[in-house]
């Protein structure tokens, strides 16, 4: 026995090609059934491209203030003129796996804390060698109905991005991953790598890498986005100029329109800072 709303969703793929009478005969089922059926469908189709936007914002508020709880999340979103019950903030704050990064201390002894460097770059953006200054972060990219994450390294020099990763999870090993892709690279004399102070930047194993590639740590202010200003405009601009154009439904989809923008941008976009040159333009004309 088919239940009815299997029914309607087959009436509902079948009606372009036949007539609407006639399926509803077949499938023994009255038109206004049919009918409030669909609308229902509307508003959770609806609800869910909500709660997608929700989102989106919640995840661009944790990422500058990952201090805030869903109550302070809620005013947050207010203040953007987004009027959310504090429940739902709450859900979707679950679903996503956001939460606030305070927790309360306990008594716990010998065990050590999160590794913090000094903010060595210090907003001082500019680079006189390539791999001199690199900064790296992580955003979200939406994929679907869900989310997956971006890790990038940009070189200060000429804002090339020189290494990239893809995953459908926020964790330390996508940042490793991303920071391997640096091993042989030819790093300048005092060569820095600077990040927020993100969980998975501020673990051990992260502050290993830095030393395996003989280069030095660098961490922003806690929660200040500015101290890590460049990679953020460039997450912007591939946000702006690709994805928000294709909206990937899969990985795979995302991926490439990640890859096809990352290459045009390398080797095609040209920036004012560099004198009207594309990234590698400008390195391999400073190289000639």
């Amino acid at each position: 026995m088919i239940l009815k709303a299997e029914r309607f969703l087959i009436i509902e793929e079948l009606r372009k090609k036949h007539p609407l009478v006639w399926l509803l005969q077949i499938g023994e089922v009255s038109k206004a059934g049919y009918y409030k059926w669909r609308k229902n469908r509307s508003k959770r189709a609806l609800r869910l491209e909500e709660d997608l936007l929700l989102k989106e914002h919640l995840l661009a508020i944790h990422k500058i203030h990952p201090y805030f709880g869903y109550k302070r999340m809620t005013r947050a979103l207010s203040r953007e003129g987004i009027m959310v019950n504090h429940k739902r903030v709450r859900r979707l704050m679950r679903e996503l796996g956001i939460q606030s990064v305070i927790r309360k201390k306990r008594p716990f002894y010998g065990r050590r804390g999160s590794v913090v460097f000094p903010n060595v770059l210090n907003r001082e953006f500019c680079a006189d060698h390539s791999f001199q200054k690199l900064v790296t972060d992580i955003t979200y990219v939406r994929v679907g109905d869900t989310f997956a994450y971006l890790s990038a390294v940009l070189d200060l020099y000429n804002n090339e991005i020189v290494a990239w990763e893809l995953s459908e999870r926020n964790d330390l090993e996508l940042v490793l991953n991303t920071l391997k892709q640096l091993e042989e690279k030819p790093f300048s004399k005092n060569a820095l790598l600077h990040s927020d102070q993100g969980f998975q930047y501020t673990t051990k194993s992260y502050e290993n890498q830095p030393q395996e590639l003989k280069i030095q740590g660098s961490h922003s202010r806690r929660g200040n986005c500015h101290d890590n200003a460049c990679i953020e405009s460039f997450f912007s601009h591939l946000k702006t100029e690709k994805l928000y154009l294709v909206r990937p439904k899969t990985i795979k989809q995302a991926h490439q329109a990640i890859e096809e923008y990352i290459d045009f941008y390398n080797h095609s976009r040209f920036q004012e800072k560099l004198n009207g040159l594309s990234p590698i333009e400008y390195r391999e004309k400073a190289a000639a």
